[in-house]
């Protein structure tokens, strides 16, 4: 067994948990109004607008034997870079106030507390951990991603009778992240040292748990009224 493989089952549970949590359930059914997809789009953007300088902040701290993953940070900042304008474009297409979202004018504008944490927890995973254990949280972002975005964002077109742009995020994320994953396979299959696998696999499951609560935050707020 490789170690993705491993990773892989080490965190089916939190895997699972997330992915039944409601709002993905009824999202990639297209159940989901257009309040609570303008929600998700406000706390996707307050999340991936820190990608880019998260993975920064990963190779610099990464020591000299992760030269060759260093490297690879590098074909990710490439990929990763602009991706929240991207999100905020789609905000603007579904009638939100996008410069709002970015200067966070108001609560339903803002970072919940649940994605304030979860980026709070990936700084402090680089800069007090390992920097290696932020790759539990790109196993976490885009592994969802190949596995609803895409299916998500074909359905609420439908629902939602929203142009196809109103949905770039969701439907570049799906396709996109399927080479990513391949790639991240290849990258952590290379990393052997035992005390590392194991803050990734932890890591990864911590951040199950903190994505879906940035879901469950939502759920609370916008669908059980």
């Amino acid at each position: 067994m490789t170690f993705y493989q491993k990773l892989l089952q080490a965190t089916e549970k939190e895997r699972n948990a997330l992915m039944s949590t409601p709002l993905i359930i009824e999202g990639v059914k297209g159940n989901i109004s257009l309040e609570v997809y303008r929600a998700f789009l406000t706390q996707a953007y307050h999340h991936v607008k820190h990608t880019t300088p998260l993975l920064m902040s990963c190779g610099g701290r990464l020591p000299g034997h992760y030269e060759w993953l260093r490297t690879a940070i590098g074909e990710y900042i490439e990929e990763e870079m602009g991706h929240q304008e991207w999100v905020l474009n789609d905000i603007a297409e579904c009638g939100g106030d996008k410069e709002a979202v970015r200067a966070s004018q108001s609560p339903e504008n803002s970072a919940s507390l649940a994605t304030e944490v979860m980026v709070a927890y990936a700084y402090d995973m680089i800069s007090r951990i390992n920097p290696v254990g932020f790759f539990g949280m790109v196993l976490v972002l885009e592994g969802t991603s190949t596995s609803v975005a895409t299916q998500a964002g074909e359905t609420l077109i439908k629902s939602l009778n929203l142009p196809k742009k109103a949905f770039s995020y969701l439907l570049s994320h799906g396709s996109l992240d399927i080479s990513h994953v391949s790639f991240y396979e290849s990258l952590v299959n290379q990393i052997t040292d035992e005390n590392d696998q194991a803050c990734l696999i932890h890591s990864a499951k911590i951040f199950y748990q903190l994505y879906g609560d940035i879901f469950r935050t939502i759920e609370a707020e916008y669908m059980h009224k």
